[in-house]
């Protein structure tokens, strides 16, 4: 069993609690934070399941604020930064690290189509920027923009740079990412596509960062558990779990009302409330009940749906 590299394991993309006035739900935000460590799984806020390109400035700061006094230094914080400004980044990361934030994570800006030196160079000026770790992130289905393998690696070589979240499916550029990184002590690779957790830690990736991890922390750390202690079979078993409770609120929904959907299964077992921000909308109120209801008749309780 290898050693484990400081950023690894179950990152989980938080979803961002909201109040019904649309405003920061911060003793949600205790409970949430609280559910993710218990499954022994580090809080990543301000992504795309925590719908960060929907939350006012104010708030973000608000967020990481409620997120790090949760944690009370029990995990890794990870925070993160997107949009299309340079300096906003900068600013917003420094901010973020200042409140307690123990590593950044940050999108390419995605208005302009950008060749791979912008994106080099871009990358390079915010890590030389922030005074902290920085893991970049990948995800083409919000950006539209794909981060070569290439251009991660000549990044790789910055002290302040040390990990790359890649969102892209595609299982050849798994068994390259690992290929590449999976025997660096200075660099990590995680992985945010969930239905290919086992696969890619089986071949070496350092973590995984599953949205259902929301819901069922515990169960995709089994799987992270599991391949390192080389259990093939309660990996799988795991895995298929996972997969079971992705299906229930991913399947024929886009990423927008998938997120809406996911968000009222939280809120079957009271995490939250099953409000989202514009242009996110709340699904139909009798799906939505059927929803929270589905997901309770066929997992049972909230310590049931994490049990393997």
């Amino acid at each position: 069993m290898k050693s484990e590299k400081k950023y690894s394991g179950v990152v989980v993309p938080m979803m961002t609690p909201f109040t019904t006035q649309h405003t920061i739900d911060e003793a949600a935000v205790q409970k949430l934070v609280d559910h993710l460590i218990t499954g022994k799984t580090h809080p990543f806020i301000l992504g795309t399941t925590g719908e960060a390109a929907s939350i006012s400035r104010h708030q973000r700061a608000t967020l990481v604020t409620a997120a790090v006094k949760a944690n009370s230094g029990r995990a890794l914080v990870y925070a993160g930064l997107s949009g299309n400004s340079l300096q906003d980044a900068v600013e917003e990361g420094k901010a973020y690290h200042g409140l307690g934030a123990d590593v950044l994570v940050s999108t390419m800006p995605s208005y302009y189509p950008v060749a791979p030196e912008q994106m080099l160079r871009y990358f390079t000026a915010l890590a030389d920027a922030l005074p902290c770790a920085l893991v970049l992130y990948n995800i083409p289905a919000t950006t539209h923009l794909s981060i070569p393998l290439e251009v991660v690696e000549q990044l790789s070589a910055h002290p302040n740079i040390v990990g790359f979240k890649d969102s892209e499916k595609g299982v050849e550029r798994i068994s390259t990412a690992t290929a590449l990184w999976k025997d660096r002590e200075d660099f990590s690779y995680l992985l945010g596509w969930a239905l290919q957790s086992r696969s890619a830690l089986e071949q070496g990736a350092d973590g995984i960062v599953p949205s259902s991890g929301n819901l069922a922390p515990a169960v995709y750390r089994k799987i992270y558990d599991s391949v390192r202690a080389g259990d093939t079979v309660a990996a799988a078993q795991a895995q298929q779990k996972a997969d079971q409770i992705s299906e229930m609120y991913q399947k024929d929904r886009i990423l927008s009302q998938s997120l809406a959907a996911f968000k009222a299964m939280l809120a079957a077992y009271e995490l939250c409330w099953p409000e989202v921000l514009p242009p996110l909308y709340r699904l139909p109120a009798a799906e939505e009940q059927k929803l929270m209801q589905e997901v309770r008749t066929v997992f049972g309780d909230l310590n049931n749906i994490n049990r393997i």
